[in-house]
């Protein structure tokens, strides 16, 4: 199979979004391959760039870029320093593409509008492990994903 596929993994830097992108990278990642972290922020802030970005989001950013320390300022979140080594190191050894894309709004939702928007082949999802109370009352951002998103997921559980 030679046709590159478009795996997103949801990203908010937990410890089940971190095993969750780890275990992609592990074990579906191949050559060719794109990977796109999807970053969900609460709300767009101030800032004009990122109130025009809110509704579809921000344009990909390639790996590069997202290892800018400007991030910050541009984007309004810092990304994990050992994720971004995880990262340079997939790019290079696995020959993948990894960009990154930020959205602004609910979590559930936002992930789902990417699946539909970057039309994505898997989404690769962490779980926090909710017991079925807590899951009731908090709500489970995996299994809405699961059953909204338009395209396979694969939950993780966090080790």
């Amino acid at each position: 199979m030679s046709e590159h596929r478009t795996i997103g993994i949801g990203m908010d830097y937990s410890p089940s979004s971190k095993t969750a992108l780890k275990w992609a990278l592990e074990n579906i990642a191949r050559a060719g391959d794109h990977i796109v972290l999807i970053h969900t922020q609460p709300h767009a802030g101030q800032s004009a760039q990122k109130q025009l970005w809110e509704e579809e989001g921000s344009p990909l950013i390639p790996l590069k870029e997202f290892q800018d320390m400007h991030l910050q300022v541009q984007y309004g979140f810092k990304p994990d320093a050992d994720i971004l080594a995880v990262l340079d190191a997939a790019s290079g050894t696995k020959e993948v593409t990894i960009v990154s894309k930020i959205y602004w709004g609910d979590a559930r939702e936002k992930l789902c509008d990417a699946a539909s928007d970057l039309k994505l082949t898997s989404l690769v999802v962490g779980s926090r492990g909710l017991g079925p109370l807590k899951r009731v009352l908090l709500g489970s951002v995996s299994n809405y994903v699961v059953l909204h998103a338009s395209c396979p997921v694969t939950v993780v559980k966090a080790a």
